[in-house]
């Protein structure tokens, strides 16, 4: 997730949703986001990736009960890149394949 599912989250979907093991979706944490996360998207969710600290404080004020038993990673990305940049994609494949022990 990011804030306004425009180019990060967007990216990592779009990376980790043809993995054979997963299943991914992205939202935003903003009212203008493309897609805005959801109650929906919350229960779905086995595990959660953020692009940065206010993305899961926003997430934890909006939907605290839903997220009891739902671990939650920032990923430290700042909104600096594009959709599909070759930097992008490595960090979020290094990054959430490590935290879910695929790479």
């Amino acid at each position: 997730m990011c804030s306004r599912n425009q180019w990060r989250s967007p990216t990592a979907e779009q990376i980790w949703r043809k993995h054979p093991l997963l299943q991914a979706r992205s939202g935003g944490t903003s009212p203008n986001a493309r897609h805005t996360v959801s109650e929906d998207d919350v229960h779905w969710a086995d595990v959660i990736f953020v692009m940065e600290q206010k993305h899961k404080s926003r997430l934890v004020a909006g939907f605290t009960r839903l997220l009891a038993d739902k671990p939650i990673h920032v990923l430290d990305i700042p909104d600096e890149y594009k959709y599909m940049d070759p930097e992008l994609v490595e960090m979020l494949e290094q990054s959430v394949g490590h935290l879910l022990g695929l790479k």
